[in-house]
């Protein structure tokens, strides 16, 4: 539908915005990654944060305005990075003709043969370990780099602040005046090395001279607004039950859900890259909701997120299916693992399945943690053949049988019967 939206003309688009989503289901069944993968497949800024983080204004913990500030900054950097992608092919040719500035001399000194000859040596790789000199800023390769982090550090405060960052900036053009960068540039360091480890060094100047030109902030606040998706986790946990008049252990809880109905409705949020409208953001709120109901919540908030999306428990089957349909699922991770030692490990189908068994009856019994269970078990079979893999012959054969299961996991399935009957 986001999609769709943004085929609609324009008289009609400003009408139409995203219906948010209320996912209700135990820990460990899927709700986060479901929300994940559904920003990864339309390369949306993504921001997951815990709803029991923040606090009502006036207490002392974040406001809920830091959520919109911090979903900036993570569209800030896929921004730049998906910018970078577009330029680092033209920054490459760049990068050719200032290695050669380098060795000969500017294009227009010298004579053309030489530079040619240069240019063929250099694209051979005969030239990898010539040294060079080369000015590096001292601040490539962050946003703020050593200015942005010592501003925050001197003034004290939160790097978002709109006082910070101003100060940061007078800061900047302060440092910059002077120093061996020159011209009101950044400050550089100069530093020999040779052109393998160059190449990368001036790639990175040569990018962010680029960039200067493209208007990052304008873009990142509009992939903010129209794409971005919130992620509220733990959102059960900031209600109070509504059948006894029992209080919530954090007095400010309610006044979270208060605080985050007019940035789920639409509001406008000051950050450091300026006004960002929350109007067309997704908001996916995620619980259990184990001791309270939804129908708990601010009923404000409830029509505020009208697509309900119940999951299930995992079954034994679905255990079953994350151990083996993932390209990269839990058995292939071990089994690349331990081919470092140059050993075999080979999981029988018969092993697998009661790895889910397993998971499934200690989800039953001891605590319902999902898929997070697999860890666990995974880890107590792998524990003896991950130390002893080291000390393995190469080409040696470790194969995983449901007997070499069970017998691993008999002491904790044996724990975890006594465990209910100890205070």
């Amino acid at each position: 539908n986001r999609w769709r939206r943004r085929q609609l003309p324009k008289d009609l688009l400003k009408e139409v915005t995203p219906r948010n989503v209320l996912m209700i289901g135990p820990t460990g069944c899927g709700k986060t990654e479901v929300a994940r993968r559904m920003a990864k497949l339309s390369d949306a800024p993504f921001l997951k944060v815990e709803a029991t983080k923040f606090t009502e204004v006036g207490y002392h913990g974040r406001d809920v305005d830091q959520i919109v500030r911090d979903l900036m900054d993570v569209s800030m950097n896929l921004t730049k990075k998906r910018q970078m992608e577009k330029l680092r092919g033209e920054a490459k040719l760049l990068v050719e003709d200032r290695i050669l500035d380098m060795l000969s001399g500017p294009e227009y000194s010298g004579t053309k043969g030489q530079r040619e000859s240069f240019r063929s040596m250099l694209q051979e790789g005969l030239l990898e370990n010539q040294e060079l000199e080369v000015d590096v800023p001292e601040n490539l390769g962050g946003a703020g780099g050593k200015d942005g982090d010592g501003a925050v550090l001197a003034f004290g405060g939160d790097s978002n602040s709109m006082n910070v960052q101003a100060m940061t900036d007078l800061m900047k053009k302060l440092g910059g005046a002077g120093g061996r960068g020159g011209r009101g540039g950044p400050p550089t360091e100069r530093k020999k090395m040779p052109i393998s480890e160059a190449r990368e060094v001036i790639l990175e100047i040569e990018l962010e001279k680029l960039l200067e030109k493209v208007d990052l902030k304008k873009e990142a606040v509009a992939a903010a607004e129209e794409t971005g998706i919130v992620f509220i986790d733990e959102i059960d946990k900031i209600c109070s039950s509504r059948d006894f008049n029992s209080k919530s252990a954090d007095a400010s809880a309610e006044g979270v859900q208060r605080d985050l109905l007019p940035l789920v409705e639409g509001t406008t949020i000051s950050t450091k890259f300026g006004n960002v409208n929350t109007d067309y953001m997704l908001f996916i709120g995620s619980g259990a909701f184990h001791a309270v109901k939804p129908s708990d919540m601010l009923p404000e908030l409830q029509g505020r997120l009208p697509i309900r999306v119940e999951l299930n428990g995992l079954t034994e089957d679905d255990l079953y299916k994350i151990l083996t349909v993932p390209e990269a699922n839990l058995v292939r991770q071990q089994i690349e693992l331990i081919k470092t030692e140059g050993v075999e490990l080979r999981f029988e189908d018969e092993a697998l399945r009661q790895i889910a068994k397993t998971a499934a009856h200690l989800n039953r019994t001891v605590e319902n943690i999902g898929a997070r269970r697999l860890h666990t078990v995974m880890e107590r079979i792998m524990e003896e053949i991950s130390f002893q893999a080291a000390e393995m012959e190469l080409e040696s054969e470790v194969v995983v049988t449901k007997d070499l299961v069970k017998e691993r996991l008999s002491d904790i399935l044996t724990k975890s019967d006594l465990s209910k009957y100890i205070l």
